[in-house]
């Protein structure tokens, strides 16, 4: 068995394997997936020395605990939390060696939801349509990480980067999501339009990687009868029979019949994966450029 492995020793509440997604797959059913902090995924792969679209793991709130087989470079980003190599502490942010059957510890997340980790040499997990990501919608790519399971690495390129720790972006206080109206917002009355833009939401517990959903005034519909089945985007705000927002994240659905009231700007969708539960949300609309 290779050395270049890393076993998990706890899994936390939900990590996965994930990278810039598979992206051009929609008219067959499957989702793009992929980190949805994509900035951080890419800043940690860079601090390790791996190519921008290597995978990743991605954590949820609780981090998790990794031993390697062999020496590695790993960095963890994303939201801010405690790291630890056998007990002491380590940075956050910038590259740490870890030594061959050291125990890796990333913390609970002080702010923001999601961590990224970064190894030298990327998780090799095997591919599916060109992505190691896992979909939790659609299934493919690896299953999520659970407690024993041993992850093979890829062989180590570049030097790590040679920085004390990198800036990243702290998690939002207050979301605010520009976003282009339509195609659908005819389908709810202009009053509700005019509540969505300017009313404040909160972010919903049960959010997830597919969709951030939203707390706080419901939307009227217009029209009552039945939207057939469209494409969705990411981004794609949808409004279900609850009149509540949905944001669509990365392992959205590629089809829906619920309207779209409007598509958020894809340079704000970063902050909306760390966005935590109670976090409030203003949506801005914005002319389409």
């Amino acid at each position: 068995m290779t050395d270049r492995a890393l076993a998990v020793v706890r899994a936390g509440a939900l990590t996965t394997v994930q990278d810039t997604g598979r992206p051009g797959h929609a008219h067959l059913g499957v989702p793009r997936s992929g980190a949805l902090d994509a900035p951080a995924a890419a800043l940690v792969n860079r601090l390790v020395g791996n190519p921008p679209d290597a995978a990743v793991l991605e954590t949820t709130l609780d981090g998790c605990a990794l031993r390697p087989r062999s020496a590695v470079t790993v960095a963890v980003g994303g939201a801010p939390c405690p790291v630890t190599v056998d007990g002491r502490p380590a940075a956050w942010g910038a590259p740490v060696h870890v030594p061959a059957g050291a125990l890796l510890e990333v913390g609970t997340a002080v702010t923001g939801v999601r961590g990224y980790v970064a190894v030298s040499g990327g998780i090799a997990v095997e591919p599916v349509l060109g992505s190691r990501s896992t979909d939790l919608l659609s299934g493919l790519g690896p299953p999520p990480l659970r407690n024993g399971a041993v992850l093979p690495l890829g062989r180590p390129g570049v030097p790590h980067a040679r920085v004390d720790a990198a800036p990243q972006p702290a998690p939002p206080a207050e979301l605010v999501l520009r976003v282009t109206l339509g195609p659908r917002d005819d389908w709810c009355a202009p009053a509700a339009v005019r509540t969505f833009t300017s009313r404040a939401y909160r972010v919903s517990p049960a959010s997830n990687r597919i969709g951030l959903r939203m707390d706080g005034p419901a939307l009227t519909r217009a029209r009552t009868g039945e939207l057939p089945s469209e494409g969705m985007v990411l981004g794609a705000v949808q409004v279900p029979p609850d009149g509540r927002p949905v944001v669509f994240l990365a392992d959205h659905p590629t089809t829906g019949g619920y309207p779209v009231i409007g598509v958020v700007r894809a340079a704000d969708l970063p902050a909306a994966a760390q966005a935590r539960p109670g976090t409030p949300v203003r949506f801005v609309a914005v002319r389409h450029r």
